[in-house]
């Protein structure tokens, strides 16, 4: 079975055609926004701004972005006829405001890197405290959709008035696929701080003190099994077939944890990149005791946590330049020349502020001389240090049989064994390329497999 798989991130949109029984993708195309829309003049992704707190971006782009993927696509050669269902994701925590006739009520919607809500993430602390992580998953954050819509209902009350209907970024895609008013799926849904993740249902509480009438306005939410939308005639100008089967989408992290094939509990997968990300499927609901982990809904049933650790890889790129070494020697070398544990050295570097556990951003913090040591020394230390502290901040999860290693540093010898050491677990590497787009289309077949509409 083919299915196609979309994926509409911050700079841009990427489909793949991909092969649910070989496991392969046979064709994909791409856009970069700031290449191939720059009318839009967002090179980022975003609409740029004095105060680095607000980003934010012209819903327009992404329904032109999603339009020119899919054009591409078809005009590669790419087998559009045989695609027997549409999945995909967004970029989280991108809201769209709409009113009655469709029409963008909110011009510029705020996207997941904005932090401009920090009045209104301290209302909701103040009226519900650790409550809120309790039921919604998280803690209030600045770019979920509660403290945002506070934000808009309050500065632009006409324009709120206009609203009919809040989605994310993922339900709004789908909802042009399928040509009418689609749900919210619970992946997605969660990264909102508005669903009660033990009913599956809008907090209507939360709801209310968030912005008022605020449940109407929000779309119904879809559950793993749900019946799939159906897609639109209009799509057929781009090769494909009116009628089959559309999965609505999913946040991209929750489609990563299918696409990168963890979607069942005692894998986790570590993504090592700017900064390092850890997600892994849970059997039941369950939040974080030390507030830092997010819990969103499994596109695939249950549920899936997330942390995120700020000092990831351009924190190693700086140790191993104070170092003066080379990355074989960052890789490899220093872990040869020195045993595993580091005779308990041990050391964080906090050159960003981090989020997992919070602390400023101070240098290197070390349990020994660290001006003193050497190279090898400092970069085993470090490397320990992060993947435990990864390691101490996920144990409320569980154990892990398998631990997949995605990103630039999974070639790192030297990391994988302390990946393996630490969390006493299989460690695999993942080329993750496109593994957002993979888990929508490998959604998309799900669909239709649990409906009996396989050929």
């Amino acid at each position: 079975m083919v299915t196609l798989g979309i994926d509409s991130s911050t700079q841009g949109a990427k489909a793949v055609v991909y092969d649910a029984g070989a496991g392969k993708v046979v064709a994909s195309a791409g856009v970069n926004y700031g290449r191939d829309l720059p009318e839009f003049g967002s090179p980022e992704g975003f609409l740029p701004n004095a105060d680095p707190r607000v980003r934010r971006a012209n819903p327009e782009m992404w329904v032109r972005g999603l339009e020119l993927v899919l054009r591409r696509l078809n005009d590669s050669g790419a087998p559009m006829g045989e695609i027997a269902a549409v999945g995909g994701c967004a970029q989280q925590h991108a809201t769209v405001c709409l009113g009655e006739g469709g029409d963008f009520t909110r011009k510029d919607c705020p996207i997941w890197m904005d932090s401009s809500t920090g009045e209104e993430v301290a209302s909701l602390d103040a009226r519900f405290g650790s409550a809120l992580r309790e039921r919604t998953g998280s803690p209030a954050i600045e770019r979920f959709a509660a403290a945002q819509m506070m934000k808009f209902s309050r500065e632009e009350p006409a324009a709120y008035a206009r609203t009919v209907r809040v989605h994310l970024l993922s339900s709004f895609l789908t909802s042009l696929l399928a040509g009418e008013d689609a749900p919210v799926d619970v992946g997605d849904g969660a990264g909102m701080n508005l669903l009660d993740l033990r009913s599956l249902e809008w907090d209507a509480e939360i709801c209310e003190f968030a912005a008022p009438g605020l449940s109407a306005r929000l779309p119904r939410i879809y559950r793993p099994g749900d019946e799939p939308l159906r897609l639109a005639a209009r799509f057929a100008e781009f090769g494909l077939r009116p009628g089959i089967p559309v999965a609505p989408f999913t946040g991209d992290n929750p489609a990563s944890l299918v696409g990168c094939g963890a979607e069942k509990p005692g894998c986790a997968v570590m993504s090592l990149g700017t900064s390092d990300t850890f997600f892994a499927a849970m059997p039941g609901f369950r939040t974080d005791p030390d507030g830092f982990g997010h819990v969103f809904g499994n596109p695939c049933g249950g549920f899936m946590s997330l942390s995120c650790f700020k000092n990831g890889s351009l924190a190693r790129d700086r140790v191993r330049r104070e170092c003066g070494v080379d990355w074989r020697f960052f890789d490899e070398t220093a872990f040869a020349l020195t045993p595993p544990g580091n005779g308990g050295k041990r050391a964080f570097p906090y050159f960003e502020t981090e989020l997992t556990p919070k602390h400023d951003a101070t240098g290197i913090e070390a349990n020994f001389d660290w001006s003193a040591a050497a190279p090898e020394t400092k970069i085993r230390a470090v490397v320990e240090g992060q993947v435990a502290n990864m390691r101490e901040r996920t144990r409320w999860i569980g154990d892990f049989n398998t631990v997949c290693v995605t990103g630039g540093a999974s070639r790192s010898k030297g990391i994988l064994s302390a990946v393996g050491d630490i969390f006493g677990a299989e460690v695999k590497t993942l080329d993750a390329t496109d593994s957002a787009a993979i888990g929508g289309a490998r959604l998309a077949a799900m669909a239709v497999h649990d409906r009996g509409e396989a050929k």
